[in-house]
Parts: C-alpha cells; sequence; structure tokens
C-alpha cells in the first residue's frame, strides 16, 4: 500500500512538471533586445508575412476551381475567421510583450509540455515554408528566362528520382535564403528597413493593378452567361474560404517582434489589426478586378493576373505584376527567417532548448546563432527536398498554434492575477485582521474563531469579486460550484469546450463520409456535442473574468475564442491523413527533444523551492466557506507564542 501511495505520489508530482507554468518577470520590458520597432515597422511586418505569393497566384487558383467571382465572400470570411486569432495574439501580444509568440502564450497559461509542442511545431511550419517561398521565387524568376537556369541545371548537375527529394537541386532558393539570413542576422532594424523597401514595392504594384484593373472592368463577366457570381454554390464558397484561410497566416510575425517593439502595449494589437485590415482588403479588391477583367473559367491558375493583363493587350503589365511577386516573396522569406530564431530563442531561453541558441549578439541584438543555424538549414531544404508535399504539414501546425491561443486567452482571462507580496520585515509580524481595502480573492487569515464569525457576513455581502469566482446573479442557482478554487471550474470547462468541439467537428467531417451515421444518429450526436459546447460555454461565462484597462482585450470573451477553436478544429480535421501520420512522427519526434533535454533543464524546473515551516490556519475562500488549512507561513526573526490550543481544538469539534 505504501509502495502505492508513493508511486501515485511520484505520478502527481511527474504530471505537474508537465503542466507548470512560465512565472514571468517583473518588469517585462527588460530584454537583451533592441526595442526599435515602431507600429509601422510592425504593420509592414505583418503585411510582408500575409500578402505574398498567395495574391498572385491563389486568387487566380480558387477563383478557376473552387469558388469563382464569388472568391471574394471566401476571403471576406476567411478574413473574418482570421480575425478572430488574430485579435487572441493581439491581447498576448500587449499583454506578455516578449518573443515567442504561441510558445509563450501557452507557457504562461496552459502548461510546459504543450508549450514546448506549439513551439516545436511551429519551428518546423517556418522552416518548410520559408524554403518553399524561396522554390517558389526561384521557379517564377526562372520561368521569366525561360526556365533557362533549370535547364542547365538539369545538364550539367543532373536529375534525381529519389522519393521525397526535388528533381533537381535548386541552387538559386539556397542562395536567395542564404543572402536573405545575412540580411537578418544585421539586426532588427536592417531587417526592417530591408522589409519596409520590398513592401512598398509591392503595394505600388498592388495599387496599380487595383487601378488598372477597374479601368479594364467588365460587369457582363459575372453575368449568368459567364456562370454567375458563385458558380459552385454555397459549398464551393466555403472550400473557398478554407483554402483561403491560409493566406492570412503571416500575422504572428508581429506577436513574435513584440519584445522588440518600442511600445507593445499599443504597437502590438494596433499592427495586428492594421496589417490585416490591409492584407484582407488587397486581397478582396484584387480577386473582384481578377475576375472583372475576364471571365473566371478562362483564368490561368499559374499566373492568372499576368495572363489577364496580356489577354486584355497589355503585355507590359505582366512584367510590373513579375517584379510585384518577386517582392512580395521576398517579404515573406524575411518574415519566416526574422520570426523562426526569435522562437528558437524563447524556447533556449526558458531552458526547453538548446542553451546555444539562446545568444544574443551584444552589437546587433539579435540571437544570431538561430538565424545562422536555421538559416542553413532552411537552405539545404530548399536545395534538395520535394517541398510540394510537405506544404500540407504547414496547415495544421498554423491551426494547432491558433487553437491553444484561444484556449489560453479563456483560461489566462479568468485567472487570478499573480501579485508579489514583499516579505515584511524582520521583526514585524503582519497584521493578521483584513482591512476594509482588502480584495475580496485574496485568503484571509484569522487567529480566532469568533474574528471570522464578526467579518463572515460582511465579506459574503461584497460586491466585488476576483477573476474565477462565481458571478452573484448565477450564486443562487449554481450554489454547488462555490466551493472549487477561482478558476477551477473554468479550467475544466475548457477542457469540455474543446473535447466537445473535436467530437462535433468529427461528426460534420466524416458523420455522412467516412462514419456512414444514418440520419437520426448524425443528427443526435451533432445535438448533443452542440450542448455539451455550449453547456461548457455557459460554465465559463458565468464566472468573473479579469478587467485590464491598460492594455488591449479581446471583446466577447469567452464568445470569441470558443468560435476561433471550432474553426480551427474544423479546418484541421479536413487536411488529409497523410497530413495527421507526418504531424504525429513529428510530434514523437518532439516528445523525444523533451524528456531527453527540455523537462530536465527547464528554468521553471530549476527553481529551488523556500524553506517553509507549516501551520494551521484558518481561512476565508472566495466562496465565504470556512476552512481549516495547512499554509507554509515564512519563519519571523523572532518568536512568536503558540496560540492557545481551545482555538484549534474547538473548531475541529
Amino acid at each position: 500500500m505504501a509502495r502505492w501511495l508513493l508511486r501515485s505520489t511520484d505520478l502527481t508530482r511527474f504530471c505537474q512538471k508537465l503542466n507548470r507554468v512560465k512565472t514571468l518577470e517583473d518588469n517585462m520590458m527588460e530584454t537583451s533586445f533592441n526595442r526599435c520597432l515602431s507600429t509601422i515597422d510592425l504593420t509592414l511586418l505583418g503585411i510582408g508575412g500575409m500578402v505574398g505569393s498567395g495574391l498572385y497566384v491563389l486568387t487566380g487558383t480558387v477563383a478557376k476551381e473552387i469558388a469563382g467571382p464569388a472568391v471574394i465572400v471566401s476571403f471576406i470570411i476567411a478574413g473574418f475567421a482570421s480575425l478572430l486569432a488574430a485579435l487572441c495574439y493581439a491581447e498576448f501580444g500587449a499583454r506578455v510583450p516578449k518573443t515567442g509568440s504561441a510558445y509563450m502564450f501557452t507557457y504562461v497559461s496552459v502548461g510546459e509540455i504543450w508549450a514546448f509542442l506549439i513551439g516545436w511545431n511551429v519551428l518546423l511550419e517556418y522552416m518548410i515554408g520559408g524554403a518553399a517561398v524561396a522554390r517558389a521565387w526561384s521557379g517564377y524568376l526562372d520561368s521569366i528566362f525561360n526556365h533557362k537556369i533549370k535547364n542547365f541545371t538539369e545538364t550539367h548537375v543532373g536529375t534525381w528520382q529519389v522519393p521525397f527529394l526535388a528533381r533537381y537541386p535548386d541552387f538559386l532558393a539556397a542562395a536567395i535564403l542564404l543572402v536573405a539570413t545575412a540580411f537578418i542576422s544585421f539586426g532588427a532594424k536592417v531587417s526592417s528597413w530591408l522589409n519596409h523597401v520590398f513592401s512598398a514595392i509591392s503595394m505600388g504594384v498592388i495599387l496599380f493593378i487595383l487601378i488598372m484593373g477597374f479601368v479594364l472592368a467588365q460587369p457582363k463577366n459575372w453575368s449568368a452567361q459567364e456562370g454567375g457570381f458563385a458558380p459552385y454554390g454555397l459549398s464551393g464558397i466555403m472550400a473557398g474560404t478554407a483554402t483561403c484561410f491560409y493566406a492570412f497566416v503571416g500575422f504572428d510575425v508581429i506577436a513574435a517582434s513584440s519584445e522588440e517593439a518600442r511600445n507593445p502595449q499599443r504597437a502590438v494589437p494596433r499592427a495586428i489589426a492594421f496589417s490585416l485590415g490591409l492584407a484582407t482588403g488587397a486581397y478582396i479588391l484584387v480577386s473582384m478586378v481578377l475576375t472583372l477583367m475576364v471571365p473566371w473559367h478562362t483564368l490561368d491558375p499559374d499566373s492568372a493576373l499576368a495572363d489577364a493583363f496580356y489577354r486584355r493587350g497589355y503585355a507590359w503589365a505582366g512584367f510590373l505584376v513579375a517584379a510585384g511577386s518577386i517582392c512580395a516573396m521576398n517579404t515573406v522569406l524575411l518574415s519566416n527567417l526574422f520570426s523562426l530564431p526569435r522562437i528558437v530563442y524563447a524556447m533556449a531561453e526558458d531552458g526547453l532548448f538548446f542553451q546555444v541558441f539562446s545568444r544574443v549578439h551584444p552589437r546587433t541584438q539579435v540571437p544570431v546563432v538561430g538565424i545562422v543555424v536555421f538559416g542553413v538549414l532552411m537552405a539545404l531544404l530548399a536545395l534538395v527536398f520535394d517541398l510540394e508535399a510537405l506544404v500540407q504539414f504547414l496547415s495544421i501546425g498554423t491551426l494547432l498554434a491558433y487553437t491553444f491561443v484561444a484556449a489560453s486567452i479563456i483560461v489566462l482571462r479568468f485567472q487570478q492575477q499573480k501579485v508579489d507580496v514583499p516579505a515584511p520585515a524582520a521583526g514585524v509580524r503582519p497584521n493578521p485582521e483584513p482591512h476594509e481595502g482588502s480584495s475580496a480573492g485574496e485568503l484571509k487569515e484569522y487567529e480566532s474563531f469568533s474574528d471570522k464569525l464578526q467579518l463572515v457576513d460582511r465579506d459574503k455581502n461584497k460586491e466585488h469579486r476576483e477573476p474565477g469566482q462565481l458571478k452573484a446573479a448565477f450564486e443562487p442557482y449554481l450554489e454547488f460550484l462555490g466551493d472549487f478554487y477561482p478558476g477551477e471550474v473554468v479550467t475544466v470547462a475548457v477542457v469540455t469546450l474543446m473535447v466537445s468541439a473535436i467530437c462535433l467537428c468529427s461528426i460534420l467531417v466524416f458523420g455522412n463520409t467516412h462514419l456512414h451515421l444514418p440520419t437520426w444518429s448524425y443528427s443526435l450526436l451533432l445535438v448533443l456535442f452542440s450542448l455539451g459546447f455550449l453547456l461548457s460555454l455557459f460554465l465559463i461565462w458565468a464566472h468573473e473574468q479579469q478587467r485590464n484597462t491598460q492594455t488591449f482585450q479581446i471583446p466577447l470573451v469567452p464568445l470569441s475564442p470558443a468560435l476561433s477553436i471550432v474553426l480551427n478544429i474544423y479546418l484541421m480535421l479536413k487536411l488529409s491523413y497523410m497530413t495527421w501520420l507526418r504531424f504525429a512522427v513529428w510530434l514523437l519526434l518532439g516528445l523525444l527533444v523533451y524528456f531527453g533535454y527540455g523537462i530536465w533543464h527547464s528554468k521553471e524546473n530549476l527553481r529551488e523551492p523556500r524553506p517553509q515551516r507549516v501551520s494551521a490556519r484558518y481561512v476565508v475562500f472566495p466562496s465565504g466557506s470556512l476552512e481549516e488549512t495547512v499554509q507554509p507561513v515564512q519563519p519571523s526573526s523572532r518568536p512568536t507564542p503558540a496560540p492557545p490550543d481551545t482555538n484549534t481544538d474547538d473548531c475541529k469539534r
């Protein structure tokens, strides 16, 4: 029996290690980075991460093959869905102005192992994404010169017929990544300046496309003779939304750069809002002029914009479109190379990844080791690997990060703020009685039972309640929830909400296809899981949340993050099973790294517990209940007389 209890205790401690959260510094503005980025710098970084080759390729592909001219509606819905995730990032970026993006946000609210897995997936996401954009950049430039670079490489170097390897080595893609790595290593200001140049050229080309496009627009291309505005119906619009959603995944570069922002509390939310709004507007307007210039069913998916101008008699405009596309790809490359080393730095700084990546160059004030190492790795990926089979992997990592950030917003919003109370001076014994201005969420200690009886009614009638406590209006109906610690019910409800969302989306995606459920069971399961989701949402809403007017807060919590969670899970389940298989393999590799290195070198693991002695105290919990608890008490410089035995014994009786 004793051995079993010992094992259960060890298992409990092990689980606590896995779910421990990061302890933030008192002054979160202190950093080894250079806080030099303004709101405009962050906005252009976000635009560069979102408005890439997708504007020149994705719009034509979705319009011709999926949604028709209704691609405009697909981009509107996708922009709104991205806004839900972006607002979660904005709140965290303003509240926790530290580099690390989704990894950091998960670490401070959910737990260590979940944060590591998010960071591990985002790491691969940026590497594959940067390498894929580099190969697209190389292919686009090669097509301008009639594929002379490709033909020369195949003739003099040769071709490969090996699974997962490219048909030929792409030296041009590797070279552009190495050049970009060199510029990024010069510092945040140089990177920002370079991004400004490419973004300005790209936005100038987009403005030209819009002006010329509206001049050449022909409304008859949306008429019924050409198939109408929505030839594929609502299903086509929603399928287009799922594809268009990935055009907006670059805004997290702003959150990853918050530790280098001058005023992150104001700059990060504004930059995310401005960049997402401008990117959504650009996608919507370009899709509009593209489908108005030529009939949607005649578009060339590979080069829709250039081909549209060529067919309208403006072949010279194709060169401007090509220049804009190359500049847009350059901004995406810079965005990936800028964000990736900073996320690796955050993980290494916390001890969860190899310590060498936490080194910051004293002059440029950037994590130069991470920039060089992962820039070279990205170049090797672009040089030899076939990335088309791995591109879908980008989606699952991004959606998983969005899901955990949305859940973290709910958990953190309903937690009590952790305030470090300074220790009393030597020889001074703190007054145990509460004063009028004390917070109702604090644990109030009383030396005698009579003190408690005199003050308990007054405490119960206080209107102010701390985050995580049940709202006063629901106490008569949900009185049994008042016995839990603040935030405990919310945490359980968030887990239940996510499980209900997974089950609900699984029925929606697989119910009629893979599972072949009859109509009655399909409808019944939808109703049951929807009720579970709504009930969890109601239990969360029935508790008090933090009211912080100093930094940005996402509105309509918990509804907004919950909608983001459902959408992200639905899109993840729409991915192929091969993507999930590769994702599982990558997760297993991440767990090997975590249990082999991270869990032992974590700074939270290295924190020494303070010496404490134990004493019995009467505690009034926020629910107003009286309990005797054993609490650690800091030793004072002089001995204090023990309280009379009658206090404890009488209460026990």
